[in-house]
């Protein structure tokens, strides 16, 4: 099975549904089997596995590092 998206810590996911806040979008903050994401609009910090976020995603917006 071939993985849709590619993300990476500091990543901007726009998500189907939207927070209780009204915003729908997070920033990912830990990558992994888990991954911690924080709301843009409220700052509150979540735990979802990751299929949870694969099926729930609708963009990523890449943050562009540059490094040293």
């Amino acid at each position: 099975m071939e993985n849709k998206w590619d993300f990476q810590v500091n990543d901007i996911v726009t998500m189907k549904k939207k927070h209780p806040c009204g915003s729908d979008q997070f920033r990912i903050l830990r990558v992994g089997a888990d991954f911690r994401l924080a709301c843009l609009g409220c700052g509150h910090q979540m735990m979802l596995p990751r299929t949870k976020v694969t099926k729930a995603c609708k963009n990523v917006l890449h943050e562009n590092v540059k490094k040293a």
